[in-house]
């Protein structure tokens, strides 16, 4: 049976739902999409069957806690804002190549550096500034707030993106509509010098 556009579009959907949940934490989505794919619930791309191997899934496993553990480290977290932009803008492209398994590598290759790694890097972005407000504004002490939100937000996310692909895919634009509102507010509520 010969597959239809739709068929195309729910890898793609589900990738860029991936890939967002990686601008909130890098590792946690990827430890997701391994233990899915190392238990057959999930089929990647050829190139990606690493993904699903118990050694990929025991290393996921101990960088995701890593990571969680590092973000409620007062000053570690805004640092590690600074190294998980470009981590997630990888991650991003990484995890939407893997899921999308029937476009010729061209057209996957595009999509997932253009939609994957572009949207991760939107949504780490977002949350580097509301982490740097937040520190500025409560001296860190909201921090532990915005790393549990993110942790949460990327764990839903990343499940939702395997359950229901078209309804995280939705919840992306949302979340982006929203985050650019937010910072054209902010930007325009900043004092602007004085001449």
């Amino acid at each position: 049976m010969p597959m239809t556009d739709f068929d195309y579009m729910v890898p793609v959907a589900l990738g860029v739902g991936l890939a967002a949940a990686t601008g909130f934490r890098v590792f946690l989505p990827m430890l997701i999409v391994s233990a899915a794919a190392y238990t057959g619930n999930l089929p990647l791309s050829e190139n990606f069957a690493w993904l699903g191997t118990p050694q990929a899934l025991i290393m996921l496993a101990v960088a995701a806690l890593a990571e969680i553990l590092a973000y409620y480290v007062p000053g570690v977290d805004n640092l590690l804002d600074t190294i998980a932009t470009p981590a997630a803008f990888v991650a991003g492209t990484l995890v939407t190549a893997a899921v999308i398994t029937d476009l010729p590598p061209m057209v996957k290759w595009t999509t997932a550096i253009i939609a994957g790694g572009g949207v991760a890097g939107l949504t780490q972005g977002a949350t580097a500034l509301l982490r740097a407000k937040s520190t500025v504004f409560t001296g860190g002490v909201g921090n532990s707030v915005i790393a549990t939100t993110e942790l949460g937000s990327s764990l839903l996310l990343s499940l939702l993106a395997l359950a229901a692909p078209f309804i995280a895919l939705a919840v992306v634009v949302l979340l982006l509509w929203l985050a650019a509102r937010a910072i054209r507010k902010s930007t325009r509520s900043a004092p602007q010098p004085k001449p």
